[in-house]
């Protein structure tokens, strides 16, 4: 069984990013990114964005396909920062998904049983 975002830890390392599930450390995926160099990677509760060799992706946060890319033309290829804006009522952290699980398991044991 395949982990979901909200389990995994994303490594940015050399020209990769390694998704790893947070439980027991095992790999989930890998994708190779263009060039060699050092990776950024950022999770904003929603999207996984990595960046390298001046060139910013857009993840699939359970599979590590890339959703989109933008070269940045003209801004050279030296190390990259990300950093996301979202308004908090739109943010979902782990414990509000685990929460919505537990809901969503007591609201079909309820149906279940009546």
């Amino acid at each position: 069984m395949t982990p979901q975002s909200e389990e995994l830890l994303f490594v940015g390392i050399k020209n990769c990013v390694v998704a790893i599930d947070r439980r027991n450390g095992f790999e989930a995926w890998r994708v190779k990114l263009k060039g060699s160099s050092f990776v950024t990677v950022l999770w904003d509760g929603d999207g996984l964005f990595a960046a390298s060799q001046g060139e910013v992706f857009r993840l699939d946060p359970n599979t590590g396909a890339v959703l989109w890319t933008n070269p940045m033309k003209g801004l050279g290829l030296g190390v990259v920062s990300l950093a996301a804006m979202r308004r908090p009522e739109s943010h979902t952290s782990y414990e509000t998904i685990a929460e919505q699980k537990h809901r969503e398991a007591a609201a079909a044991t309820a149906a279940a049983t009546a």
